[in-house]
């Protein structure tokens, strides 16, 4: 590839404008960039290799970012983004993240996406907060990195273990998932889950509450986003509220299968 050849890439919901060019990712600066190249800064400075490298502004006033080498999955799914190796690898990277980050010490004031949802309690780490398939990369089948940082911000790693359920176990209504995953034993995916991220027993109780409240808290920092306009009013519009409402529905149906399978 040359490396002034501009690749517009596809896979984001809210960033438009990424493109890679040559080994580097040119992506728009926006509000949070600066607190989001403060994380990713620190997690070079102690050797996690799952994340790229802020390289600089280039002339066009976009950032660049190396290239991590692999595929985010897209959908459907392929079938390697589905498999109990692959939920967790999730799981194990999630964990050597949050190791990474727990390190660090955000300047005050930093402008992180103060918009979106969390939980009750202290934050604990800088999270970040959307693990989905389209923001993992895999190589050989293996998750070896997580891309988009866009919605990091201080939060728990309980909030970062449950969106990542949320989308890779998933809990979810069998009407919204991949096809893939449309009849999983979401209970057993779960528990294997949490068994690669090392959640211990105080933590595995407090699992499907936190996604009761997270999808609550989501569905209104959503809808007050799509107020806004711009991209968060398109995914409001394809049904993003519906379909955390069938969410929430099919979790408070299947809650003691789950709970029985956690704990």
């Amino acid at each position: 590839m040359a490396v002034n050849v501009e690749v517009p890439l596809s896979g984001g919901d809210v960033t438009e404008g990424v493109v890679r060019v040559g080994e580097t990712v040119r992506r728009p600066l926006g509000a949070h960039s600066p607190a989001v190249h403060g994380l990713l800064r620190h997690l070079e400075s102690v050797g996690f290799e799952g994340a790229p490298r802020v390289l600089g502004i280039d002339e066009a006033g976009r950032e660049v970012l190396s290239w991590v080498p692999g595929e985010a999955p897209g959908r459907p799914l392929p079938a390697y983004a589905v498999t109990d190796e692959a939920l967790g690898g999730v799981a194990g990277l999630l964990r050597r993240f949050h190791e990474a980050v727990a390190s660090y010490e955000a300047p005050e004031g930093a402008p992180w996406d103060t918009q979106a949802s969390g939980l009750d309690g202290e934050p604990e780490i800088i999270g970040h907060c959307d693990v989905t398939p389209e923001n993992v990369v895999f190589r050989g089948g293996v998750p070896v990195g997580l891309i988009d940082f866009d919605l990091a911000r201080p939060t728990t790693r309980l909030y970062d273990v449950v969106t990542a359920l949320r989308h890779w176990a998933p809990i979810a209504d069998p009407a919204d998932r991949d096809w893939r995953l449309g009849q999983v034993d979401v209970g057993r995916r779960v528990r294997l889950f949490c068994d690669a991220y090392g959640l211990g027993q105080d933590g595995r109780r407090e699992v499907l509450p936190a996604a009761r409240l997270r999808f609550e808290r989501s569905y209104e920092a959503m809808r007050k986003r799509a107020e806004q306009g711009g991209a968060w009013a398109r995914i409001w519009r394809s049904g993003a509220g519906p379909r955390i409402r069938r969410a929430q529905d099919w979790l408070e149906r299947n809650w003691d299968e789950i709970d029985a399978r956690l704990v």
